[in-house]
């Protein structure tokens, strides 16, 4: 795929999109929910049909034709995404069911071996509920405690607050590369860093991060980073776990089935080398292979920097319509954000919002954002929430101005 940048090429990049090409309540689609799920180019979907019409078979135990090019065809996956996040070796990337499957893992596997009592676990405030809930349930097992680096007003970590948490008892530091919320970047390297000289693990949240900045785990020296391949253009129900060697090979198996064995015996069984140790069952081989596809689409744009700059072009254009009219107040606003704005405003419940933009064709997220603790933290219920990705264009972005607008002195 040819192109000479996002802004030259976007009508190519949304004809890839069938899904754009439809009308909601009588209007033309403007889907702005990014941060809950990407759109997928044809690509992606034709790699999905084409496994199932052409090689559809299990995988790593077949001598057969089938087998064998499903089998080339996930693990050439497993590289390719490898090089997409840098890792060392290509071993060091696990497939999931997504970025809350690989969370669980390390919590489970890494946490049952190595966390003891009145050891510390450090998340952050404005943390996503998957990487919430399995450190509080494996703290709570094994007796540990639970700290939080504090939000500031402007969306960002208090980063002092965090440097004072570390101490001799800190064994995790998990946080999120950018926030699904606010759509803050967070200084990782730095929080990474810092953890390192304390000699903490840490591990990276990348849901919000891999479709708009470029990841790379050797710079960041993050133990862990997990991701989905859905909010990166991929298909659902598949993601990655990225674990150092070291410290993966040092964990015992999350579960335990087939692929995940070396040899079994009613008396004992031994496990099989990484990844194949943390992949037990048959996995979830067709929308693994669309993965591929979808790094590939996201390689062959123009490059994640191009993309973040058309992103922060629609995200600046939206933030001063939005601060234009009267009564809305955006939540989260740091120096360092990707194509997310949530807002609330005064007097009209977020979910209204939402379903009176819905009713004009504009797809929002409006609620939580599984992130309850960060809207408590800002003593409000939810938000609306718009995020921007490579399809949208600065059109849709005045239509959603002009239509919250009227919207708002309507029903206000």
């Amino acid at each position: 795929m040819e192109q000479t940048g996002i802004k030259t090429d976007i009508g190519k990049i949304r004809e890839q999109f069938p899904v754009l090409r439809q009308e909601v309540n009588g209007k033309k689609l403007i889907y702005f929910d990014n941060a809950a799920t990407t759109q997928k180019p044809l690509s992606v979907i034709n790699a999905l049909t084409d496994y199932y019409r052409h090689y559809n078979a299990n995988i790593h135990r077949g001598v057969h034709a089938l087998a064998e090019r499903a089998t080339a065809a996930y693990e050439n996956t497993r590289k390719l995404i490898g090089e997409f996040i840098n890792a060392t070796d290509t071993e060091e990337v696990i497939f999931t069911s997504g970025t809350t499957a690989g969370i669980n893992l390390v919590a489970s596997a890494w946490g049952r071996k190595f966390l003891q009592k009145d050891d510390e676990v450090i998340i952050s405030e404005m943390e996503h509920h998957s990487n919430i809930v399995p450190w509080q349930m494996i703290c709570e097992e094994k007796g540990a405690r639970l700290m939080v680096i504090p939000v500031d007003n402007k969306g960002e970590l208090v980063m002092s607050e965090y440097e004072k948490m570390l101490g001799d008892r800190t064994r995790m530091v998990a946080v999120t590369h950018i926030s699904n919320a606010l759509g803050t970047i967070n200084p990782v390297e730095e929080i990474v860093a810092k953890a390192r000289e304390a000699g903490a693990v840490t591990l990276l949240d990348g849901a919000q991060a891999t479709a708009h900045v470029d990841i790379d785990v050797q710079a960041l020296g993050c133990d862990f980073y997990a991701f989905s391949a859905h909010k990166l253009f991929g298909p659902t129900g598949v993601g990655i776990l990225y674990g150092k060697r070291a410290i993966l090979e040092a964990m015992n198996p999350w579960q335990g089935g087939g692929e995940m064995i070396e040899e079994v015996t009613f008396e004992k069984t031994t496990y099989n080398e990484i990844p194949y140790k943390f992949e037990a069952g048959t996995p979830n081989i067709a929308d693994v292979i669309a993965f591929g596809e979808a790094v590939r689409f996201l390689n062959g744009i123009g490059g994640k920097k191009e993309l973040l700059s058309h992103e922060r072009e629609l995200l600046q254009k939206a933030t001063e319509g939005l601060k234009a009219i009267d009564g809305v107040k955006i939540i989260g606003e740091a120096h360092e954000k990707i194509g997310v704005l949530s807002f609330v405003v005064d007097g009209m419940h977020h979910f209204d919002i939402g379903m009176l933009l819905d009713a004009r064709g504009i797809a929002v997220r409006t609620g939580h954002h599984c992130t309850q603790p960060l809207m408590r933290r800002y003593g409000i219920e939810g938000t609306v929430r718009a995020s921007f990705s490579i399809y949208n264009t600065t059109e849709e972005v005045e239509f959603f101005i002009e239509s919250l607008k009227q919207i708002i002195a309507k029903w206000r």
